[in-house]
C-alpha cells in the first residue's frame, strides 16, 4: 500500500535515517535531471547533514550512558556486598548502642512488643448434632460470617459448655459454664458419654488476643445429645 502525505516518514530514528539518506539522493538526481537550480536545494542539504552528525551522536550517547549505568550498578553491588558483613559485626558488637546505629544509618531494632488488641467482636456458634454422642460446631466471627477466618490479632477461642436436662433453659451465668478447649481453626468436635445422651448441651465461646485480652461472650448455642 503506498504512503500517504502524513505518514511517508518513518517514525523509528534509524528507519528514518536510512530513508532520509536515501530520500536526499535521490531527490538531488530528480532535480539534476530536470535542469532545475540546485540552490534550491540548500536548505534541505544543510538540515540533512545536521541530522547526519546529530543522530550519530545521539546514539553514542545512550551507547555510553548505558555502559556508565551498568558501570553504576556494578560499582553499588560491591559497594553493598562489602557493607553487609561490616554492619553485621557492628549489629552483634555487644558495645553498639541504639543511637550509634542511628548515626552509623542501620537499623535500630524495635525490641517493645506491641500488645494485640483486645477483641471486641464475638464468635457465631453453630452446632451439628448428627452423629450420635457427638457435637460438631463451627465458629465464625460475626463481623465476617461466611468467612472463616478469626479476627485480626486473635489467636484462638476459648469454648465452654454447660448440659441441662431436656427441655430446660442454658444457665444465664457464664460462670455456670465448664471450659472444654481452645479452638484455632474454626472447627472441633465434642464426644459425649452414653450416660449423657439426650441431654441438653450449650455452648458458648469467646476469643481470646495473642497477647491474651479476651472478648466479650458469644450467644449460646444449644443442641440436644442424640442418644
Amino acid at each position: 500500500m503506498p504512503r500517504t502525505s502524513k505518514d511517508y516518514m518513518p517514525r523509528p530514528d534509524g528507519a528514518f535515517d536510512a530513508w532520509a539518506t536515501h530520500y536526499l539522493a535521490a531527490i538531488e538526481t530528480w532535480w539534476l535531471a530536470h535542469g532545475l537550480d540546485g540552490n534550491d536545494l540548500k536548505p534541505l542539504q544543510i538540515a540533512a547533514a545536521e541530522w547526519h552528525k546529530a543522530y550519530p551522536a545521539h546514539v553514542a550517547a545512550q551507547a555510553a550512558a548505558e555502559a556508565a549505568r551498568q558501570a553504576k550498578d556494578a560499582a553499588r553491588a560491591a559497594l553493598q556486598e562489602q557493607v553487609r558483613p561490616i554492619t553485621n559485626f557492628v549489629q552483634a558488637y555487644p558495645k553498639t548502642t541504639d543511637a550509634d546505629r542511628a548515626t552509623i544509618g542501620i537499623t535500630v531494632r524495635d525490641t517493645r512488643k506491641t500488645p494485640s488488641p483486645t477483641p471486641t467482636s464475638r464468635p457465631l456458634l453453630t452446632v451439628n448434632p448428627a452423629q450420635r454422642l457427638t457435637h460438631e460446631l463451627r465458629l465464625v466471627d460475626e463481623t465476617s460470617p461466611t468467612r472463616r477466618g478469626k479476627p485480626r490479632g486473635v489467636d484462638r477461642a476459648e469454648v465452654y459448655v454447660a448440659l441441662t436436662a431436656p427441655g430446660s433453659p442454658a444457665p444465664a451465668d457464664p460462670g455456670s459454664f465448664r471450659y472444654i478447649g481452645s479452638v484455632t481453626r474454626g472447627e472441633t468436635s465434642m464426644d459425649f458419654e452414653a450416660s449423657k445422651g439426650g441431654m441438653q448441651a450449650h455452648y458458648i465461646a469467646r476469643w481470646v488476643a495473642a497477647r491474651g485480652g479476651v472478648g466479650p461472650w458469644s450467644d449460646t448455642a444449644s443442641a440436644t445429645v442424640a442418644a
